[in-house]
């Protein structure tokens, strides 16, 4: 089954949608080929170093409103293991990092990118936006930096707002099944067997019919 996940680097959301599809393909019976792609929370976004609660505050109203905010998707990473350190956080705009994804997507490797990079931003208080810090992140993942992919993300970009994607992390199976939001592990496994379902009966549909007996008789 193909899914793809909608996502930036720098969403506290996507990255604990991002770890539990992880769990949810585990305990998935079937095979599943997931596929990272991107979207910008602010494609205008500059990386400069400045502390992402400062740019937080600025965009949402003050001090008080943000600390709710990222505290209370703080306390529900916790729950599943992620450690958030806004506190540490770098505001960055995103497109390079998304590049470095899609390089490693060729290799089958962008769960393991997207991993690094949500860690980078999110734990260790890097600048996802930094080349220096892309480079390294890059090499530490087993990825090729070849300067490729950059178009490829402004399709994937265009192709996300062709798609309707306006909030992240969105999963979609199969082209044709959306789920939004960061679900609870047993949801997207739920939704992974619903889709399979789904699928199954949608091929015995179009299977063409074949010689068969009817009401006694045979085709001969």
């Amino acid at each position: 089954m193909k899914v793809e996940i909608f996502s930036d680097v720098v969403c506290p959301w996507c990255y604990i949608g991002h770890h539990r599809l992880r769990q949810a393909v585990r305990l998935y019976e079937g095979d599943v080929e997931v596929t990272h792609r991107p979207f910008q929370l602010d494609p205008d976004g500059v990386s400069g170093g400045e502390p992402l609660l400062r740019a937080l505050e600025r965009k949402f109203g003050g001090a008080d409103r943000v600390a709710q905010m990222t505290g209370h998707v703080t306390g529900v990473a916790a729950q599943d293991g992620l450690e958030l350190r806004f506190d540490r956080a770098v505001a960055a705009n995103t497109f390079e990092a998304h590049r470095l994804v899609g390089l490693a997507g060729r290799a089958g490797r962008d769960a393991d990118m997207a991993d690094r990079l949500f860690r980078a931003h999110f734990t260790d208080g890097l600048d996802v936006g930094d080349p220096a810090t892309l480079a390294m992140l890059a090499a530490e993942t087993g990825v090729e930096d070849t300067g490729e992919g950059a178009e490829q993300v402004r399709a994937e970009l265009a192709r996300a707002r062709a798609l309707g994607v306006r909030a992240v992390p969105l999963f979609l199976f199969e082209e044709k099944f959306a789920v939004s939001g960061a679900q609870p592990v047993e949801t997207l496994v739920a939704a992974l067997r619903e889709v399979e379902a789904r699928t199954a009966q949608e091929k015995a549909v179009r299977v063409p019919a074949g010689e068969d007996c009817d009401d006694g008789t045979c085709a001969v």
